[in-house]
């Protein structure tokens, strides 16, 4: 099968789980009225499109960069520092006064960590420069989230910074699709145009330079347009895990090794995996005695945890 008629197969699975999503709610299946239509199902919808597309791409992108096959977007900790930009919108009570500071502080999350990340990084950044800032940087948002955790003034902003983090797209609007969206987009499209840099970095970045690619600047790229791609998407839907990783091991068997083949075709499968995700939480409480949605996050970790396992006895000696 060719590359471009896999693409569009993944494209007609997404506009069928998009049209699918529209018409299932905590009802049951049926065309909703439109006020509900506009208000709760078409924002949650297009997110779930967004973010998974997002990290899809995002995911395919750094894995090629790092040559890393375990590589995703958490690996740089942009996406942590999102989520502790919206955390601290929620410590000091700001959210609840203006609802826009939460989306708002998670992008601003974001930039700072993506400054920061390439400031650790260093002027020439590398691939393994690149993996130990973005650790350090995992590390410390990881860290002050706990922090926050730890001193929250009351029970109930506790648990719903904890119920925020465990990631989901419920109760979202047309504002959050607005703010997140363009960056999202912007992203993508940032980090499309770096194939041909990929494909030569999967040789090694000596091999890579000596071709005239410009290794530092390819990996600064990469990691400016995971944290538009990625950023946006933790700041209004909490943390999402594993669709990045998963996405491109998906797409191997089907488009061959090299990385920037990859790169068309995990936006359709990153978008379809996270709306066919958010589905299977919208119907869980419909068929399972459940009280509520499992949360979209865990729900995605649920999913790809045994996926790693396959992985790893895959490729076991």
């Amino acid at each position: 099968m060719k590359p471009a008629a896999i693409v569009l197969a993944l494209v007609a699975i997404c506009v069928g789980l998009f049209g699918l999503s529209l018409l299932v709610g905590g009802a049951g299946f049926g065309v909703p009225a439109a006020l509900i239509l506009w208000q709760i199902r078409l924002p949650r919808t297009g997110l779930a499109l967004l973010i998974g597309a997002g990290l899809g791409l995002s995911g395919a992108v750094l894995q090629g960069s790092l040559r890393n096959p375990l590589a995703d977007p958490g690996l740089l900790g942009v996406s942590g520092c999102a989520a502790l930009g919206a955390v601290l919108a929620f410590y000091w009570g700001i959210s609840e006064s203006f609802a826009p500071v939460l989306p708002l502080a998670g992008l601003l999350g974001a930039a700072l960590g993506c400054a920061m990340l390439l400031g650790f990084a260093g002027r020439a950044p590398s691939g393994p420069s690149l993996i130990l800032a973005g650790v350090a940087l995992s590390a410390l948002a990881g860290a002050l989230l706990t922090l926050a955790l730890s001193l929250a003034p009351n029970p109930f902003a506790l648990a719903e910074i904890t119920v925020w983090l465990m990631g989901g797209l419920e109760d979202r609007s047309l504002l959050h699709l607005a703010l997140a969206g363009p960056p999202i987009v912007l992203g993508c499209l940032l980090l499309l145009r770096l194939g041909p840099g990929l494909d030569a970095l999967s040789l090694g970045e000596t091999a890579a330079a000596s071709l005239g690619v410009p290794v530092g600047r390819t990996l600064r790229r990469a990691a400016a347009g995971t944290a538009l791609a990625v950023g946006p998407g933790a700041a209004v839907a909490g943390a999402i895990g594993f669709v990045g990783l998963v996405v491109p091991h998906l797409l191997r068997p089907l488009l061959g090794e090299r990385p920037g083949g990859l790169l068309a075709a995990s936006i359709p499968a990153g978008g379809a995996l996270l709306l066919a995700a958010d589905l299977l939480a919208r119907t869980a409480p419909l068929v399972l005695p459940l009280n509520q949605e499992p949360r979209l996050g865990v729900l995605t970790a649920l999913l790809g945890a045994p996926f790693l396992t396959a992985i790893a006895r895959r490729v076991a000696p």
